[in-house]
């Protein structure tokens, strides 16, 4: 009774086929390595400095919530 649509068809190259498949396997150690020597680097950078620590953060919100219910129970 009805015509029902059809699914649209794509014609796309894959970015990784499988004719890539050789290629990343060659490179597969030195992918290891990076690896290894990234979470290396990253254990000892753990800390960032200069920033404010989530409990500073927290207290100033917590003042400044404080502050501003003051200000309105006494202008408001």
């Amino acid at each position: 009774m009805f015509k029902q649509r059809k699914n649209k068809a794509f014609n796309y190259q894959p970015r990784f086929s499988n004719e890539n498949e050789n290629d990343s396997s060659s490179s597969d150690t030195g992918t290891t390595d990076f690896v290894s020597k990234w979470k290396e680097v990253r254990g000892n950078k753990r800390k960032v400095r200069g920033g404010m620590s989530f409990k500073m953060l927290v207290l100033v919100l917590v003042l400044l919530l404080i502050c501003m219910y003051i200000l309105d129970s006494k202008f408001g």
